[in-house]
């Protein structure tokens, strides 16, 4: 098999965090998983899996490198996963190792236990994993993977409840940090969200007999199902047959949901807490237009993430909007060997200047963020080749200046551009006539809050933005990691 390798030039964005779907009550669920998980695909393009249970031939399991498409559309691989119930995961990693020998890392994890057997996929990330994995080894747990959702199958196993939907309370009770789970028994789908709500987590109506559990609601639109309501902030939902059960597990706490969900991961077609994810997107780009005006000839956005900013931009400003930017559609992430040859061409292999709209003009370009700022550069280059008279970056987000440690892969602190920078050393590094961050009571304001941002009482986890951690990352720190100091 070919190697595996990433674009050599996106490592300048966020990383995707991982997306999680189960189905109850339909004939073949995991085919019906298969599409949840294509449509969730944006959110981990590393690896997936699937587990199933049929009562005559037990649970079964597939694990794939790569897109679901390449593996998840196969009969000899989906007639090996049969039955009315079915999760699966998409991943990108944020904790364990990449590469050929990591097939035990990915998800769904699954376990034999007295009372019969268990899957579990899991979104996000658990800030005490070394403390647990370090207490369950001690104690005699011995682990497959180097993945911190282990942890849990592990606490499921020391509990000494009599289900398993209560060792899975049980274990949850003692992780830290941001999860949204779906699990599996013979019988049971089961989904659970963080008293924080830090992760999403909705429920879908498959015609009458038929439920699922979905990271979004586009993946619910992908199957013909139709969207519930949302999992809430510390809820735990146990469905078997026909009913629904919910109970509240945890100590109630305030919703932190991520904001950056609303920003750059969420697919724009789904729907967040009631509102649009297309709409907040545009309304970023409306408070970025009132909070960052500059004279110019044309809006562009960085495809694809920049586009409902830069419409929502070009819409306020009354500044024409043009796609001066064409992204490469048929590059997937596997592609040759970034030889230095092919990193030095930059970003071109994906975007391309779209000349002839873009001469003697004065460009705002908008994108979702500026991490490193490697890109961004790159970008601005090749608007001025192509003979653009000014450059000007808007960004439709703040200035990430802290690593998320809640499921989103982050490089540290001291490689992140605002960390080390002021806004006006961003612009001159970067090499634009000015650059501008939406702030983070525009955000806000974009996302419903009208008041801004109430910084005694946020709504939203904004950690990367404003250092505020909701939960202490405490392995972290036990490493070493500087919190803010107190205000």
């Amino acid at each position: 098999m070919a190697p595996f390798y990433s674009h050599p030039f996106d490592d300048d964005k966020l990383k995707e965090e991982c997306g999680i779907f189960g189905v109850t009550g339909v004939v073949d669920a995991s085919n019906f998983v298969a599409l949840g998980l294509h449509a969730l695909q944006h959110r981990g393009q590393e690896a997936g899996g699937i587990v199933s249970y049929h009562p005559d031939h037990g649970f079964n399991s597939a694990r794939r490198f790569g897109y679901v498409r390449d593996n998840f559309t196969k009969a000899d691989v989906m007639d090996t996963l049969p039955g009315q119930l079915a999760i699966g995961h998409v991943r990108y990693s944020t904790a364990g190792s990449k590469g050929a020998t990591a097939i035990r890392d990915v998800q769904p994890f699954f376990g034999e236990f007295s009372m019969g057997g268990c899957a579990i996929a899991h979104n996000g990330n658990i800030t005490n994993a070394i403390a647990l994995r370090r207490e369950l080894i001690e104690r005699g747990s011995i682990f497959q993977s180097s993945s911190d959702s282990e942890c849990i199958i592990h606490l499921m196993a020391r509990s000494i409840q009599k289900s398993l939907a209560e060792r899975i309370k049980d274990a949850l009770r003692r992780v830290e940090g941001a999860f949204s789970v779906v699990a599996m028994t013979r019988t049971k789908l089961i989904g659970v969200r963080d008293p924080l709500g830090v992760r999403p987590l909705v429920l879908g109506r498959i015609s009458d007999h038929g439920w699922a559990l979905s990271s979004e609601t586009c993946a619910l639109d992908i199957i013909g199902a139709d969207f519930v309501r949302e999992i809430e902030p510390g809820e735990m939902v146990v469905i078997e047959g026909n009913k629904v059960e919910s109970t509240r597990p945890f100590t109630p706490a305030k919703s932190r949901f991520c904001i950056f969900e609303n920003v750059y991961f969420s697919r724009p077609d789904s729907i967040i807490g009631g509102r649009s994810v297309y709409e907040t997107r545009r309304q970023i780009g409306v408070e970025l237009a009132r909070e960052a005006p500059v004279d110019a000839d044309l809006v562009c956005p960085v495809p694809d993430s920049g586009t409902p900013a830069a419409i929502g931009y070009a819409h306020e400003s009354g500044i024409p909007f043009g796609m001066g930017i064409i992204r490469n559609q048929y590059m997937g992430r596997t592609f040759i060997e970034p030889t230095d040859h092919i990193r030095n061409m930059g970003v071109r292999l994906k975007l391309n200047v779209n000349r002839a709209l873009i001469k003697g003009k004065r460009v705002i370009l908008v994108d979702d963020s500026v991490v490193r700022g490697t890109t961004s550069r790159k970008i601005k280059d090749m608007i001025l080749e192509a003979g653009a008279a000014e450059v000007h970056f808007r960004i439709a987000s703040p200035p990430t200046a802290w690593p998320c440690f809640y499921g989103v892969d982050t490089p540290e602190r001291s490689k992140l551009l605002a960390a080390t920078m002021s806004e006006d050393e961003m612009r001159d590094w970067i090499g634009v006539d000015s650059l501008k961050f939406v702030s983070l009571d525009g955000l806000y304001r974009a996302a419903g809050e009208a008041a801004g941002r109430d910084a005694a009482s946020p709504r939203f986890c904004d950690a990367c933005f404003s250092g505020d951690y909701p939960v202490a990352p405490s392995d972290k720190i036990e490493e070493g990691f500087e919190m803010k100091a107190a205000e």
